[in-house]
């Protein structure tokens, strides 16, 4: 059964606790941990130790166990520590962008030698170190993220599936996942009106509001039997009341939950 749970930056205006407990009324498994520097650290990477009994005694209370964690950066300091936490919490994904540039030619070679180097360190940790492609970045779609699949061959290794940068980048995610799913040990869901170059305001992001084929998209998870977690990553609403973050994670579970059960994927 793939878990569905919700990255706690939905919530980056709230503490742990209330993102935590809103995700659970919602409706959802699980939850991710943002650990976004300079956007939401609801685990702060350098005093991680200090907050493990609270996040351990939150998850255990409220049921919800912490399927993920983003990272972002693909930095080896903070994803040292990533990888430390996460193996103490019971997290077993860590998530990063690739960083560089489409535009850089030699960005693409840069970003892959980096994470096969991290993977590595991740080994001994065991977490899986995931990326996405990303608009904009070194890794940004199909064939990119083929080429880090080729070249990368550590068993902490996996792709970070999100349909709405795959959208944004001219591509069917749908189609683009089928090329992909071997090697996909999570995905970040959210819908996407237009091409971007932003995913929109929050209240698009809801799951079944935008112009994603997530019913397509669900199936062909199910379908190559895929059982990792699924988690709701909507950015933007740090100024957001907690009724509309919480009506939007609501939303979103409506809709997932029954994609994935037309797909008998739950």
């Amino acid at each position: 059964m793939i878990k569905l749970g919700v990255n706690t930056v939905l919530f980056q205006g709230f503490d742990l606790r209330t993102a935590l407990q809103h995700i659970k009324w919602a409706g959802f498994d699980a939850a991710e941990i943002s650990a976004i520097q300079g956007m939401c650290e609801h685990l702060d990477l350098d005093h991680w130790k200090d907050q493990a009994g609270e996040i351990r005694a939150l998850t255990e209370d409220l049921q919800l166990p912490l399927t993920a964690m983003e990272e972002a950066a693909l930095d080896e300091d903070r994803l040292m520590k990533a990888f430390d936490a996460g193996a103490e919490l019971g997290i077993p994904v860590i998530n990063v962008g690739p960083g560089g540039s489409k535009d850089q030619p030699d960005d693409l070679g840069r970003s892959i030698d980096m994470l096969a180097n991290m993977a590595q360190k991740a080994e001994p940790f065991g977490v899986c170190l995931c990326v996405k492609a990303h608009v904009g970045a070194a890794i940004w779609n199909t064939p990119t993220t083929l080429e880090a699949m080729r070249q990368i061959d550590s068993p902490a290794f996996g792709i970070d599936m999100d349909p709405s940068h795959i959208h944004r980048g001219g591509e069917r995610p749908r189609e683009a996942l089928k090329e992909v799913v071997s090697c996909v040990g999570h995905v970040h869901i959210r819908d996407c009106a237009g091409l971007g170059p932003s995913p929109g305001p929050p209240e698009l992001q809801a799951c079944g509001r935008g112009n994603i084929d997530l019913m397509g998209y669900c199936r062909v998870l199910a379908e190559a039997g895929y059982d990792g977690p699924m988690n709701l990553e909507v950015i933007g609403a740090g100024e957001y009341a907690l009724t509309r973050c919480a009506m939007i994670a609501a939303e979103s579970y409506g809709y997932l939950n029954a994609c994935l059960k037309a797909c008998g994927a739950r």
